[in-house]
């Protein structure tokens, strides 16, 4: 009924024609509105991308380097390790060593304690890496706390060419090492043997008066000094005083 009307009324077509036009333009407007375009949306996507990832490769590299400065901090520290430890069980006697270094008033005013005597046996050894004949001058003597001893060592070089060993110490039974103090040695420090060239190696010590007030120390009557002499070479480990090595 509609189509006959509108032919029959050319000017009502119009009219509806234009209502209907005017409606799809006002619905195509709200329609953008709602929409942005899809270019500046991609465009807002990509500079967000691009800030994400420039943040994500800067806390990256902040990430990276504490890394880095935590490794090579541990590997200082590795190789710190052994030498600071020798000097802690150097001064405090843990692990067997013997106390380096004494007081020079006490050992000048110290009382030996008579009615207590240790034997101190000396031991020698040499590790593989180094052609050296060495031993101990005494296989043992007699001390008492608070007195001053003198012991010797000696060291050969049987082979044709010169060679610089270093050695190492501990003092058996482990307790016992805070007690004995060196006052020269020979231990950590380089020692160069010509070919077929031979020495004496004194070790000075005393026992520390201490000793015999210690309740640990009640049923210790002999103390073993051990020394192992290595070689010297670039780059080489000495054990860590009191422990064992291979």
């Amino acid at each position: 009924m509609l189509l006959p009307l509108l032919l029959r009324c050319p000017r009502a077509a119009a009219l509806l024609t234009g209502c209907t036009s005017r409606a799809l333009r006002s619905q195509a407007e709200h329609f953008l509105r709602r929409q942005p375009p899809s270019r500046l949306v991609t465009r807002n996507r990509s500079r967000k991308s691009r800030s994400q990832e420039e943040e994500w490769k800067s806390r990256n590299k902040t990430v990276l380097t504490y890394i880095a400065a935590a490794g090579v901090g541990m590997i200082g520290l590795s190789y710190a390790a052994v030498p600071l430890y020798r000097l802690y069980c150097q001064a405090s006697g843990l692990g067997g060593t013997a106390v380096a270094g004494h007081n020079t008033d006490q050992v000048a005013t110290m009382e030996p304690v008579k009615e207590r005597v240790i034997k101190v046996t000396f031991n020698a050894d040499t590790h593989a890496s180094i052609q050296w004949n060495f031993r101990p001058q005494q296989t043992e003597i007699f001390v008492v706390p608070g007195e001053t001893a003198l012991a010797f060592y000696k060291a050969k070089n049987p082979t044709d060419k010169p060679i610089i060993g270093i050695s190492t110490y501990n003092v058996v039974p482990f307790d016992a090492g805070q007690y004995f103090n060196k006052i020269q040695c020979f231990c950590f420090e380089e020692q160069r043997l010509n070919p077929h060239e031979e020495v004496d190696m004194p070790v000075f010590f005393y026992i520390d008066p201490e000793f015999d007030d210690d309740p640990r120390m009640a049923r210790v009557d002999t103390i073993t000094l051990s020394y192992t002499f290595f070689e010297a070479k670039e780059g080489q480990r000495l054990p860590v005083p009191g422990y064992s090595y291979n």
